[in-house]
């Protein structure tokens, strides 16, 4: 089937992202024999509407797929709801085309009925779309009936879907640098971090967490060869900055202790980034991860407060994090922290905690958030329900956010003091 995939995303937020996930999908596709076109709009906001018809003249898609990364900017003070510029791409391929249109994404499978609903598509692949995507276009072109497929949602469906997950992780193809669109290494005047992803889902089940609903909470890895050998054809295309988007790098140790001693082994002079759970973090591992080119990392220990991380459901304590935090430091890793505050529990005493012990890391930078939005399906999302903030049957699809009531004057005045003092941090 000719097939149209369309990257949503235009916002960059806290940098540009490549839509690495939308060409995992389309080299799937690919694979499977059909004829693939893929659309990256990131910075193409002001020319979307010819950017469109650019990829459907002459192409005519059967089918038309649109990723969806974000919902919202996850900001209570301001926010803004994403969806709004893809219901404008919705929009205009409706003008464009008849073809059925299929929405995917991480974004799209936090809300896989509300969105769909609202952005008015036939139809959603909740989770990885790679299987779901190719059996879909296997039964659409032997006008079977698809409507049974594992992970896909469609409109006004009832009840809970059955979803699947793939156990083999190397079973699913990897886009090649060379392929389905051009792989920009600047936009604008930032370097472009190349997303990649060695294992997907996470068991660590925060109270605040939307992963579950997009990976699972079983841990799957790619081979280490199937990583390694993959970037390797990245950086022989030109690619040197890359960011390991697993949500915790870290786990298992042993894996990822092999996957950078791989990486050393190749000698590539790389860059990357990962993501850290400040959690079982030996110094063997932040040696190989510097030794193979780790040159920063995202630290999100959240709080500073025994108290707030229990009720977070985090597995560490703020020594933990201290230890990790001059680990990096002796290695040289720039270290990039988080703080969530004005969640369940949260004092002045608790806030105070943490933005003291934040600064006792002397990190090179660190992102706050006052007030944690609020994810369906989260222990949250239930503390939100069970104190009125939020109703029983609401779907959280607006940006919706828990904050403690008594604090959040005070804390929006005590975070300004605090970012006033120190140029590397922001909000």
């Amino acid at each position: 089937m000719r097939t149209l995939l369309i990257s949503a995303n235009t916002e960059q937020l806290q940098m540009p992202v490549l839509p690495m996930g939308l060409a995992c999908v389309a080299a799937a596709a690919e694979r499977a024999g059909h004829e693939v076109r893929v659309v990256n709009l990131m910075t193409r906001e002001d020319l979307e509407r010819s950017e469109l018809e650019a990829a459907f003249s002459g192409f005519d898609p059967e089918i038309v797929g649109i990723s969806v990364r974000n919902i919202d900017n996850q900001c209570m003070t301001a926010p803004k709801f994403l969806l709004e510029p893809v219901q404008g791409v919705v929009e205009a391929c409706r003008t464009l085309s008849s073809s059925p249109i299929v929405l995917g994404g991480a974004g799209y499978s936090i809300y896989p009925q509300s969105a769909l609903a609202w952005l008015k598509a036939d139809m959603g692949i909740q989770g990885e779309g790679e299987a779901a995507f190719v059996k879909l276009l296997e039964r659409m072109s032997r006008r079977q009936d698809y409507s049974n497929i594992p992970n896909l949602v469609l409109p006004g469906a009832r009840g809970e879907r059955e979803t699947g997950l793939f156990e083999r992780l190397d079973d699913l193809p990897l886009p090649e640098p060379n392929g389905l669109f051009p792989f920009p290494t600047v936009l604008g005047n930032q370097k472009v971090w190349l997303p990649f992803q060695t294992r997907r889902g996470c068991p660590m089940n925060c109270s605040y967490c939307s992963t579950a609903a997009i990976e699972g909470r079983i841990l799957r890895k790619r081979s280490i060869q199937t990583v390694v050998d993959s970037i390797c054809r990245f950086a022989r295309a030109g690619f040197s900055n890359f960011f390991f988007v697993d949500n915790t790098f870290n786990f298992p140790p042993s894996y990822a202790r092999k996957l950078c001693d791989e990486l050393a082994a190749r000698k590539l002079d790389l860059a990357w980034r990962a993501i850290l759970y400040p959690w079982l973090v030996e110094e063997r591992l932040v040696e190989s991860m510097a030794r193979a080119g780790c040159v920063e990392v995202s630290l999100g220990f959240e709080s500073g407060s025994k108290k707030i991380l229990r009720s977070m459901n985090k597995r560490y304590e703020p020594e933990d994090v201290r230890a990790i935090s001059n680990l990096l430091h002796r290695y040289g890793i720039t270290r990039m922290g988080f703080l969530l505050l004005g969640g369940p529990g949260e004092t002045r005493q608790t806030v105070e905690e943490s933005l003291e012990f934040a600064d006792s890391l002397e990190l090179e930078a660190l992102k706050i958030t006052t007030g944690i939005r609020i994810y369906p399906h989260t222990a949250l999302a239930a503390a939100a329900v069970e104190e009125g903030m939020v109703l029983p049957d609401d779907d959280l699809l607006a940006p919706t956010f828990y904050m403690t009531r008594s604090l959040q004057d005070w804390l929006e005045q005590t975070v300004s003091c605090w970012l006033e003092r120190r140029p590397n941090w922001y909000n």
